[in-house]
Parts: C-alpha cells; sequence; structure tokens
C-alpha cells in the first residue's frame, strides 16, 4: 500500500506552549472527534477550554485528557437546539472566566440520504443544530462577551467539497450556509475587532465515520487527492494557529482542510440519465 495511503503519525502541536495563554475557548461538540481535539490543542496551547455537548461521559474524557496535560477544562452538559441551555452555558462559563476570546461551533450531525428520500423533518433536524443553533450561540458569544469585550475569534465548521457531495444534500446545504455566515459576519463584526472563520473539511478519522459502511468510507478516501483520510489533531491545530497572534490577520475567508478534495472534486464519474 502506498505510503499516502497511511494515515499521519500523532501529532506535537507546532505553537508554542503560549501560543494562545490567557484565552477562553469555548467549543461546542467538544466531547469527541473535531470538538475534542480542538479542545485539547487550545489547551496545549495555553488557552483555557470550555466545552459542551449532551452527553457527560465523553465530555469528562475530554477534560481529563487537558487537565492530565496540566490544561483547564470546564466541561458543561447543554444542548445548543434549546436557548435556555445556551443561556446556561454563556452565563457558566462567563461566571467562572469572565469571557470568551475563541469560540469554535463544532457541534452537529447528518446522516446520509439520497436527496428525494430526506424528509421536511430529516431536513429541519440538520439544519436546526448546524445553521440554527450554531447561530443562537455565535449571537449570544458576540454580543455578551466579544462585542463589549475585547473581540475575538469565531471559527465555523464546514463541509468539502464546496460544491455539494451526494447523499448529503441537507448537510452540505447547512453548512455552506455558516461558510457564507462567516464572510457576513466579517463584513459586520471586524469593527468590533472579531474575526470569522470557516473551515471546510473534508473526510476526518472521527468517531462519526464508523457509523458508515466500508465501501463507502472507501469511495471517500479515494476522492481525496493525497490519498488519506485526515485526522482530527489536523483540524485541531489551524484552529490553534488561527487563535494565535500569527493568524490575527486571517478573518472572513473559508479555508479547506480536506487533502485537496475540493480542488478535485467528487473523483468519480457522474450518475447515469435514467431517462433519455
Amino acid at each position: 500500500m502506498s505510503h499516502l495511503m497511511t494515515t499521519t503519525a500523532p501529532l506535537t502541536s507546532v505553537l508554542r506552549a503560549d501560543a494562545n495563554v490567557g484565552r477562553v475557548a469555548l467549543v461546542t461538540g467538544g466531547g469527541s472527534g473535531i470538538g475534542a481535539a480542538a479542545a485539547v490543542e487550545l489547551a496545549a496551547t495555553g488557552a483555557a477550554s470550555v466545552i459542551c455537548g449532551r452527553r457527560e461521559a465523553p465530555l469528562q474524557a475530554t477534560a481529563d485528557r487537558i487537565r492530565a496535560g496540566g490544561g483547564e477544562c470546564l466541561p458543561l452538559t447543554a444542548d445548543i437546539r434549546e436557548p435556555a441551555d445556551v443561556a446556561r452555558l454563556l452565563d457558566a462559563t462567563i461566571e467562572r472566566f469572565g469571557r470568551i476570546d475563541v469560540l469554535v461551533n463544532n457541534a452537529g450531525g447528518q446522516f446520509t440520504a439520497p436527496a428525494e428520500q430526506i424528509s421536511d423533518n430529516g431536513w429541519r433536524a440538520v439544519s436546526r443544530l448546524a445553521v440554527d443553533a450554531t447561530w443562537s450561540v455565535t449571537r449570544e458569544v458576540a454580543t455578551r462577551s466579544m462585542i463589549p469585550g475585547d473581540g475575538g475569534l469565531i471559527v465555523f465548521v464546514g463541509f468539502s467539497p464546496l460544491r455539494g457531495s451526494p447523499g448529503f444534500a441537507h448537510a452540505s446545504a447547512a453548512r455552506a450556509a455558516v461558510a457564507n455566515l462567516a464572510a457576513g459576519l466579517a463584513l459586520e463584526w471586524s469593527r468590533y475587532a472579531i474575526r470569522t472563520v470557516c473551515l471546510a473539511v473534508g473526510s476526518i478519522e472521527t468517531e462519526g465515520m464508523a457509523q458508515y459502511d466500508r465501501p463507502l468510507q472507501e469511495r471517500w478516501r479515494r476522492a481525496v487527492p493525497l490519498g488519506r483520510f485526515g485526522t482530527p489533531a489536523e483540524v485541531a491545530g489551524l484552529i490553534a494557529f488561527l487563535a494565535s497572534p500569527a493568524g490575527a490577520y486571517i478573518t472572513g475567508t473559508t479555508i479547506a482542510v480536506d487533502g485537496g478534495t475540493d480542488a478535485w472534486g467528487l473523483a468519480e464519474p457522474p450518475p447515469l440519465p435514467e431517462r433519455g
């Protein structure tokens, strides 16, 4: 097997241990996958991490990893689709740390289905979390901390390829919305020293990847020019860089973290027309 088809070795942060010292980061969906990796990396570079999610056990496991490395972490169970939970999350974070400097909007969920089989309820469920809940958290963090304070960084997690993916019409549309939101907010909130960036993330080896069957995973892997899936740590490293002073001039854009997937496209023939 080509070396390009293997995953990378475990990453060691390339940032200084004090690159984000003094910052407070809130990561939604912080119990697993990209969210957990982001919280760990932000803590490893000096930030205090607040992580939220609906399940206590994975949140606690991530918090234990951070504390074992000497970092500070506050795990909070919350369903960000519920306004009362968002308010409670912000209350607890600001009470503990006084402010939020970095928001990582990582929480989301999707399922694969042909577009014509996606029900109204299925469409709304994906959009409610990826768009509506994300906006709810973003607005609260901005109005309660970043706008009256010293600004900050807001990261949105989008999808690659940017042009859509078969089987994910609902999720691709929702993630495209937050990519556009990142650009729009940069135009409005730069005057408050708030930076907004979307990461268009490709196929990443997370716990969520395991829910899909092996043939489908292999099809996705073949669509990656680098020949492998990415790792949560690779996405987390970019988030920590953006939060640091080195990323201070980056805002209003979407950055592809996808091994070249968006540049290549779907890398497979389109389906044949069923009608002549």
